[in-house]
């Protein structure tokens, strides 16, 4: 709500679907877990020996989990002047970079607009998974009129996504040989 609300009276010329991209890009796990680390809240957290043991006090998902729970507190404790306060302290100067290129992290939404644009079909995702219960790696597999275009791993399907579909839209969006130029030159 903070977010929302800051979004709409500070940038007030970015059109609906440019807001929602950066408060998408604001208000997620990575950005909250990130927070998490910054306060310290992890050090805080009350975990089973098992979870704590695993790593849990880095987990993203548990960060995220724990960064939403404090802002929670907070505004049930003192009142949305209080959470605002914390919410545009952590948040806002990553609100206002992301409302200088909305959408620049979200390639699933970049990848699908490209396929629209191309006239492809709607980019499709296999997921796999391994890895033991309390730490997961994901594997996607992005695909476009059936050919695989892109693949990623991550700590989440979301995660894994993601990453294969920056993969994938890097792909088509860059000339077939670019990559080999750009090599040529980084070895004179």
């Amino acid at each position: 709500m903070v977010v929302t609300d800051y979004l709409y009276r500070t940038f007030p010329d970015l059109a609906e679907g440019q807001l929602a991209k950066v408060r998408a890009s604001v208000v997620s796990a990575p950005t909250l877990a990130e927070v998490a680390l910054e306060l310290g809240i992890g050090e805080a957290l009350r975990l089973g020996n098992g979870e704590d043991a695993s790593g849990g006090r880095m987990k993203p998902s548990i960060l995220a989990d724990a960064a939403e729970a404090v802002f929670g507190a907070l505004y049930l404790d003192g009142g949305y002047n209080e959470v605002q306060r914390l919410v545009l302290d952590c948040l806002g100067e990553r609100i206002t970079q992301a409302a200088r290129q909305p959408g620049r992290h979200d390639y699933k939404t970049r990848l699908q607009e490209q396929a629209m644009r191309d006239g492809s079909r709607l980019p499709r995702y296999v997921i796999s998974e391994t890895g033991p219960e309390h730490n997961k790696v994901f594997r996607a597999e992005v695909s476009l009129d059936g050919t695989v275009h892109g693949a990623g791993l991550g700590a989440s399907k979301k995660e894994a996504e993601q990453e294969a579909a920056r993969v994938a839209w890097q792909s088509i969006r860059e000339p077939a040989n670019a990559h080999l130029e750009r090599t040529k030159e980084d070895d004179v």
